[in-house]
């Protein structure tokens, strides 16, 4: 069942449901109504027969008066008057009225209940009985007066109602057209259709859902441009590290096995000579081609994944960072401070705190000539969060901030996490770099290891 519909639906049970309300509070107001009527009809009536009583007394011609006395009650609409008794029987009846709406129900007639009332009222002359006067009310022509009144009532509203009941049907369905445009746009921002915009006039009410719809439009397709920059760059890294991988297995790994080979087969032969003395020399060579060959692939695997970092966690994989950069910068005081809390943050978490750490060490020593280098990784907020700061006081960052690559890199795994990245040139002189990562259970899917 449409929307559409069941507002009509509801709107036409609550004017039915006026109607009933309405009729109900009409016809116990019609009662009261009948009922005071019929009491002051009797009242009258009795009173005029008191007043010709009075006069009946010092008549000459007592029973013509009497007649006199019903015949004036001729043309009342409420009362039935009739004298019975000595004198001449005589009645008056009400007088009938016309029915528009037709005959009374007997189920209004009920539901009204006013029952008829009589007062009898004796006539005497000398003390002698002369007849009664019986005066009894008819409320049928009041209520047929109701009847008509309501019944007019009535027809009016239900042809109200059967005009009003089209009119809504069309407003509302003006109203919720914009609605269905809405819902169309929805439907085209599912399918990935994000530069979709809602431009009408609306209602304040539905003003403030096209505004909120244009917002998240814009929103997702800013976010998705994001996602396809992102990707791409994350295609071109990885080519780039496949480039240098096989550069490397090229020019470092390749030659060392090339000659690995030729002093095996140097070996073969002095020993097929039995030269057996001179098999010292390409031994050295091989162990040497093998030792640089573990350099090589050592340092491969650091750049594809952290070595230690899942096996010693990442305090002891930050030292061994920063021992890295002792070893060839001593001059450079280094100073760390890890919260005992962030010992173990969770996989995803360790991974992007250590490529922030690496990238800004590395800028650091390689750019900025720094005296000291601090390294702070602490919890923030109420415990869910974590907070990486690194800062020097080198020379900063002479090309605008947010160039560099590696800044890229690091914002790009933190904004994938759902933490922020700030950076700039310190006041004093130096750099800074301050991340906040979100420390969830459910964190997104890591980025691939070439994104840094």
């Amino acid at each position: 069942m449409s929307l559409r519909f069941r507002l009509v639906v509801l709107i036409a049970l609550a004017l039915l449901l006026s109607l009933v309300l309405g009729g109900a509070i009409a016809c116990l107001n019609a009662s009261r109504s009948v009922q005071t009527e019929m009491r002051s009809a009797l009242l009258v009536g009795r009173q005029t027969v008191d007043n010709a009583i009075r006069e009946i007394g010092g008549s000459t011609d007592p029973q013509r008066d009497l007649q006199a006395l019903v015949a004036s009650f001729k043309g009342n609409r409420h009362l039935r008057v009739s004298v019975v008794g000595d004198a001449s029987p005589a009645t008056v009846l009400p007088v009938g009225e016309r029915m528009p709406f037709g005959k009374v129900p007997k189920w209004f007639i009920r539901l009204i209940g006013v029952p008829s009332e009589t007062e009898r009222v004796s006539v005497e002359m000398g003390g002698l009985p002369l007849g009664t006067v019986i005066i009894e009310t008819d409320p049928r022509n009041e209520i047929l007066e109701v009847w008509n009144e309501l019944s007019g009532g009535f027809v009016v509203l239900a042809l109200f109602c059967v005009l009003t009941i089209p009119v809504i049907y069309l407003v509302i369905g003006g109203a919720l057209r914009p609605l269905g445009r809405l819902s169309a746009a929805m439907a085209q921002v599912g399918e990935g259709d994000y530069a979709i915009r809602v431009g009408e006039r609306l209602t304040p009410e539905l003003a403030r859902l096209r505004d909120s719809f244009n917002r998240m439009a814009s929103r997702l397709a800013a976010t998705d441009a994001d996602n396809r920059r992102l990707n791409e760059q994350l295609l071109t890294v990885q080519e780039e590290e496949r480039g240098d991988i096989a550069r490397d297995l090229h020019d470092e790994v390749g030659p060392f096995l090339f000659a690995i080979n030729v002093d095996v087969a140097a070996m073969s032969r002095l020993v097929e000579e039995r030269r057996l003395p001179e098999l010292s020399e390409p031994l050295q060579s091989i162990a040497e081609a093998a030792r640089h060959l573990q350099r090589q692939v050592r340092g491969m695997l650091n750049r594809l994944r952290p070595i230690g970092l899942a096996e010693f966690g990442l305090a002891e994989a930050v030292d061994s960072l920063v021992g890295f950069w002792r070893r060839r910068y001593p001059e450079i005081d280094y100073r760390v401070e890890m919260s005992e809390a962030c010992a173990n943050l969770g996989g995803l978490v360790d991974t992007t705190v250590y490529r922030i750490v690496q990238e800004c060490l590395s800028n650091a020593v390689r750019h900025g000539k720094p005296r000291q280098v601090t390294i702070s990784v602490e919890r923030a907020g109420r415990g869910d969060e974590v907070l990486v700061e690194v800062a020097d006081d080198g020379a900063g960052m002479r090309e605008p901030p947010g160039t560099g690559y590696g800044l890229i890199g690091m914002a790009e795994r933190v904004r994938a996490l759902g933490g922020r990245l700030t950076y700039s040139n310190r006041p004093g002189g130096g750099f800074a770099v301050s991340a906040t990562l979100p420390q969830s259970h459910r964190l997104p899917s890591p980025l691939p290891e070439a994104a840094r």
